[in-house]
């Protein structure tokens, strides 16, 4: 009986160790899986050019990229950068200077990066859907549309607009087929008739994704 009784014993000992050695096992594998992947994450460096260079160059603590498509999303994005300083302010205790924070026009968001002007002449082409048509940019105006603020106070609280390249010379070619003016001519109006402090970049989708590395949080305004 004491035999048994120790073989019993030794059985469930055996199953015991043999569990705590699979369990550790798998532990293992696991960190053998996951252990190169990270290593290859951590090891990649994005390389740097210099017309990149200014995102680095903002001060802050925080970095947002904002992304705009169209008009609904442009709006929506003067909107967005309005609330993430409010609520960093309110609810942080916090300043817009904590942020650097940029705020891009692109495809169809990009005539919200023209001044006035520009809009008084091509606005019936810019919003097509308008009646009337549109004669100053609407985002100059603090209105419900854009959460009450306006371009300008966003440049008052530090953030930045870009503008694609790509979308001003699209722009430009449709402009010069409904006036019979020359494309060139347009782009290089579109050009001069930016919004104050705001930036061209060869593309808007590079200089979101380049944002990305640069540690700045994307978030797309629809």
């Amino acid at each position: 009986m004491e035999n048994d009784s120790e073989k019993k014993v030794g059985r469930r000992a055996l199953l015991g160790n043999m569990s705590v050695a699979a369990v550790a096992g798998l532990a293992a594998g696991a960190a053998t899986v996951s252990t190169p992947a990270q290593a290859q994450a951590s090891g990649f460096t994005a390389q740097r050019h210099s017309k990149d260079a200014w995102m680095d160059e903002l001060g802050g603590s925080h970095r947002v990229f904002i992304d705009s498509a169209t008009l609904a999303g442009g709006a929506n994005a003067v909107r967005y950068a309005k609330n993430i300083i409010e609520g960093h302010e309110i609810d942080y205790n916090g300043s817009s200077s904590d942020y650097a924070l940029i705020v891009c026009f692109r495809h169809t968001s990009v005539p919200y990066a023209y001044d006035d002007a520009i809009w008084a002449k091509y606005g019936a082409i810019f919003d097509r859907s308008a009646s009337p048509a549109p004669k100053t940019n609407p985002m100059n105006t603090a209105s419900m549309a854009n959460g009450q603020t306006s371009l300008a106070d966003l440049r008052a609280s530090g953030v930045k607009v870009v503008i694609c390249s790509k979308a001003t010379a699209s722009y430009a070619r449709a402009i010069a087929a409904a006036t019979g003016g020359s494309a060139e001519a347009i782009n290089a109006e579109l050009v001069a008739g930016a919004i104050p402090e705001s930036r061209f970049v060869a593309a808007g989708v590079l200089a979101a994704t380049r944002s990305q590395e640069y540690r700045y949080s994307l978030l797309y305004a629809r």
